[in-house]
């Protein structure tokens, strides 16, 4: 596993780690710009993230245990509490692809902010453990990334996109939200931690 021919030295998982580099620098240093204009970097970005996604190739596992995560839980409501304050009304949408909208008795409502934490923290850990250079690791951090895009983030990403698209042409303007009553904050659809046991038995 250790021949520059190896799959995880090929142009599209190169260029996939070069778009996952730029979406976690602008989810990182969200804090620095208007929410107008991070939605417009966003329908920029998002679209070459998911073609970079699409094109990362199918890996077998290296190893039988889980891959190392390094994004913590509050590193995950660092980047959701200020992409949610930065997009503020603009953030909230009605997920009608959501697999629960059909058992709710209510719309399920969704947020850019959760999607984008979401992305952003599969992202991360992939670029983390790519980036040690360690064929083996690389190659594992590879195919979990694309099972995750391919069962979880791909859907939030398109879901997202579509939900900025019709914002920045309704030509509205952001307001401010009002503060969410979350005293006990719901971990459950933390999802890398969540899925990755049922990712790592079904995944091919």
């Amino acid at each position: 596993m250790t021949s520059k021919n190896d799959p995880v030295y090929s142009s599209n998982v190169v260029g996939f780690t070069a778009a996952a580099i730029e979406f976690c620098k602008y989810a990182e240093n969200a804090g620095r710009m208007k929410g107008e204009e991070l939605l417009r970097i966003l329908q920029r970005i998002l679209p070459y993230l998911y073609v970079k996604a699409s094109l990362l190739p199918s890996l077998e596992p290296w190893f039988d245990d889980g891959n190392e995560k390094f994004v913590t839980e509050a590193d995950w409501f660092r980047i959701h509490d200020v992409l949610r304050d930065k997009f503020g009304t603009a953030d909230d949408y009605i997920d009608m692809a959501d697999e629960k909208f059909n058992e709710a008795e209510g719309p399920v409502v969704s947020s850019i902010s959760e999607n984008m934490a979401d992305i952003y923290q599969d992202i991360k850990n992939y670029l983390l453990l790519y980036q040690t250079g360690t064929p083996e690791v690389m190659n594992d951090a590879v195919w979990e990334c694309r099972l995750n895009f391919e069962n979880y983030w791909g859907q939030k990403l398109l879901n997202s996109l579509r939900i900025i698209h019709k914002f920045i042409y309704s030509g509205e303007e952001i307001g401010k939200l009002e503060p969410r009553n979350d005293e006990t904050r719901n971990t459950s659809d933390w999802f890398i931690t969540r899925r990755q046991k049922d990712l790592r038995g079904n995944g091919k």
